[in-house]
């Protein structure tokens, strides 16, 4: 008998995320359990100095706001209180992650955004700056690093076209930005 296809734009076995945390600060491993065991966790941790400890001493944030996951910045950004109110971590790694999304997002989701936020992590351990202001989003060298790294990921699961294309849609791109962003990732077209 044929083995079951796990079937597509699900998380690999071994993902989990605890539902139950409400607003507040806990450790990475406390908001994803197991997530240190999968293979895409243990490639970001061959790109941060710190290596797989380095990566574990960041914490999730879990946050009321309705929003999806972001590095806290260590210093409020310039500019940054036009667009939005970041949580600060001071000399903390934090992922701030909404409730809602933690809460009731597919857990694909939160296994690509997760990785995605990890990738920030490990770029900032090597000392490369999150928002450099000279680039715009969906160019900036960081974003690309993190995305290709989840696509590649999405792809590697069996994750769709359609599904990757819809996880690089986020509201605070145009619709050119984010035409760049699917060209860049190779996605474009149908």
């Amino acid at each position: 008998m044929p083995r079951a296809r796990k079937s597509a734009n699900e998380p690999p076995a071994g993902f989990s995320v605890n539902r139950t945390l409400g607003p507040g600060r806990y450790k990475l491993l406390e908001a994803f359990p197991g997530l240190d065991k999968l293979p895409a966790f243990l490639a970001i941790t061959t790109k941060d100095p710190g290596g797989v400890k380095g990566i574990l001493e960041a914490f999730v944030e879990v946050v009321k706001d309705d929003i999806w996951m972001y590095v806290a910045p260590r210093t409020l950004p310039p500019g940054s209180r036009e667009h939005w109110s970041p949580v600060i971590s001071g000399d903390s790694d934090v992922v701030v992650v909404g409730h809602a999304h933690l809460a009731e997002s597919a857990p694909i989701l939160l296994y690509m955004d997760i990785l995605h936020e990890l990738c920030h992590v490990a770029q900032r351990h090597r000392g490369i700056e999150l928002w450099d202001p000279k680039y715009d989003y969906v160019d900036r060298p960081t974003e690309l690093e993190a995305y290709q790294f989840v696509i590649d990921e999405g792809k590697k699961l069996g994750a769709t076209k359609p599904f990757l294309k819809e996880y690089l849609k986020v509201e605070w791109v145009s619709d050119e930005d984010y035409e760049r962003l699917l060209q860049k990732m190779g996605l474009s077209g149908d």
